[in-house]
C-alpha cells in the first residue's frame, strides 16, 4: 500500500467519525471483516490461523501465531515501520478507539465468518499506536459454541 493510499485511508477514518461517530467505523469494519472472511472462505481458506496469516501479509505484515491449547491463540505481527496500517503512527489518545471500532470488529467478523463455530474474544498485549513499536500482539480466546 503507497504511503498517499495509507494518508487517505487515515483521512477517510476521521471523518467517517466525524460524520457518524464511533458506530459507523465499527459497522462498516464488521461488514468489511465478514465480507473478506466468505472471500476466504470461497477460495478454500477455512482455517483461521491461515486466514489470519494471509490477512496481515497482505498489510505488509510478517505474523507468528500460534496454538497454545484449543481455546487460546497467540497472534504477534510485525511490520517493517513503527506505522499500523489502520491507525497510523504513535498516537496513544487514537489507540482504544482504533482498536474498538476498527480492529477488534474487522477481525471478530472475519473469524466467525471463517469459522462460526467459535465465539471469538481479542486481548490486545500490545500495539503501535501506543507502544512505538513495529509489533501487533494479542491472544484469541475460542469458546465452542453451545448448540
Amino acid at each position: 500500500m503507497s504511503k498517499e493510499a495509507l494518508k487517505f485511508f487515515h483521512n477517510w477514518i476521521k471523518e467517517m467519525i466525524d460524520i457518524g461517530g464511533a458506530n459507523l467505523p465499527k459497522t462498516v469494519s464488521t461488514h468489511l471483516g465478514a465480507k473478506l472472511g466468505k472471500l476466504y472462505k470461497q477460495r478454500g481458506i477455512t482455517d483461521i490461523i491461515i486466514g489470519l496469516k494471509k490477512s496481515y501479509e497482505i498489510l505488509k505484515g510478517s505474523s507468528t501465531i500460534e496454538k497454545e491449547d484449543d481455546k487460546t491463540i497467540k497472534v504477534q505481527t510485525k511490520y517493517s515501520k513503527k506505522f499500523c496500517p489502520i491507525g497510523g503512527g504513535f498516537n496513544k489518545e487514537k489507540e482504544k478507539f482504533i482498536q474498538q471500532s476498527i480492529c477488534y470488529p474487522y477481525t471478530i467478523a472475519f473469524l466467525k465468518e471463517i469459522d462460526p463455530r467459535f465465539n471469538y474474544e481479542g486481548i490486545i498485549h500490545e500495539c503501535i499506536l501506543s507502544s512505538n513499536k513495529r509489533f501487533c500482539k494479542y491472544t484469541l480466546k475460542l469458546e465452542e459454541k453451545k448448540i
